[in-house]
């Protein structure tokens, strides 16, 4: 019996990936970065530091890490603040409360820093809705390491089987997996990621709850 759903928040409960892919391209670009753009999409899913840690690498570490945020603030904070609500998924707020009706416990397991999570939480209206929010900054090793996956079914007293995973990136879809999960994944083919390992692949928020409230699950 399904009991839980844990929920990534990038790319599942808005589509910030797509703001934040956008601008990290124009960024390594204009710093003379001329590889592929794939190698920058391999950010996602990683914490804010294992971010930097890629684009430094990306650059030969010809642009300083200090240089690099800096530059990261300025155009996400400054220039481009991002509306949350603008480009929350359609339907995230009525699904989510459809799965807690039904008495499934909803948990946020986010790779962002734990204060943006709780920001765009609150931005969207939905943070009432999730009775765990964790961040992979405050666990041993994020994703797709499973850490803040068990952390949430150990705080929640869940076993794996108990808990259906919601995530769209590689490494989140392999940190669920190790943790023991079903992982639904939510289809996206625009940033290169290997989402093949995943339990099942849907559209949107509104399929992966009529998958998880199936009389088989429950």
């Amino acid at each position: 019996m399904k009991k839980a759903v844990l929920f990534d928040m990038d790319g599942i409960l808005l589509d910030s990936e797509a703001w934040y892919m956008k601008g990290t391209v124009a960024l390594m670009r204009s710093y003379g970065y001329t590889g592929p753009v794939e190698n920058i999409y391999s950010v996602i899913g990683t914490t804010t530091d294992g971010a930097f840690e890629i684009l430094h690498e990306l650059l030969d570490h010809k642009i300083s890490m200090e240089q690099l945020i800096q530059d990261n603030d300025q155009y996400f904070l400054t220039e481009h603040p991002l509306d949350c609500r603008t480009i929350m998924f359609k339907g995230v707020p009525e699904e989510l409360k459809r799965l807690k009706n039904h008495g499934l416990i909803l948990a946020c397991c986010s790779s962002s820093p734990l204060q943006v999570i709780l920001e765009s939480l609150d931005a969207m209206g939905i943070r009432d809705n999730f009775t765990f929010i964790e961040s992979g900054d405050n666990v041993p090793q994020a994703k797709p390491a499973p850490d803040i996956y068990l952390l949430a079914m150990q705080t929640l007293k869940l076993k794996p089987e108990e808990c259906i995973v919601y995530e769209d990136s590689a490494a989140g879809i392999k940190a669920g997996k190790q943790a023991g999960c079903m992982v639904i994944a939510r289809e996206d083919r625009r940033f290169h990621q290997d989402q093949s390992h995943a339990d099942l692949i849907v559209k949107n928020i509104q399929s992966m709850a009529d998958t998880v409230l199936k009389e088989e699950y429950q």
